[in-house]
C-alpha cells in the first residue's frame, strides 16, 4: 500500500497541506501517523478523488535576456490558466533565463 506525505495529498487534492492535517484530525480523511508525521494512504487518496486521479503538470517558461522578465511572468501566467482550464493539477514550475541554443539550462 503505498502513502503519501501530507504535503503529496495536499496537491493532489488541491488544498493547502493544514487543510488535510485539519480533516485528518477531524476525521474527515484516514491517515496513519508515522513518527510526528501523518500518512495518507493512496486507497484514501481515491475515494476523495471519486476514483479518478487529477492529470499533473510542470510548467516550464523560458526567455532569452533579463528585458524580458516580464514575457517571463506573462508566460507562466498564460500555461496556469491553460492548465487550470484543462483540468491538470499544476505540481511545479521551472523557469529560466537564458539562451535557446545554451542546452545546458538549469530547467
Amino acid at each position: 500500500m503505498k502513502l503519501y506525505r501530507t504535503g503529496k495529498a495536499a496537491k493532489m487534492l488541491g488544498v493547502h497541506k493544514v487543510t488535510v492535517i485539519r480533516w485528518i484530525k477531524e476525521g474527515k480523511i484516514r491517515a496513519m501517523r508515522i513518527g510526528k508525521e501523518f500518512r495518507v494512504p493512496e486507497d484514501e487518496l481515491k475515494r476523495l478523488l471519486g476514483g479518478k486521479t487529477r492529470s499533473t503538470a510542470v510548467i516550464y517558461a523560458r526567455v532569452s535576456s533579463l528585458d524580458q522578465k516580464s514575457d517571463l511572468e506573462r508566460q507562466i501566467e498564460y500555461l496556469k490558466e491553460y492548465c487550470s482550464a484543462k483540468g491538470y493539477n499544476t505540481v511545479d514550475i521551472l523557469t529560466d533565463i537564458a539562451s535557446g541554443l545554451n542546452e545546458k539550462r538549469k530547467g
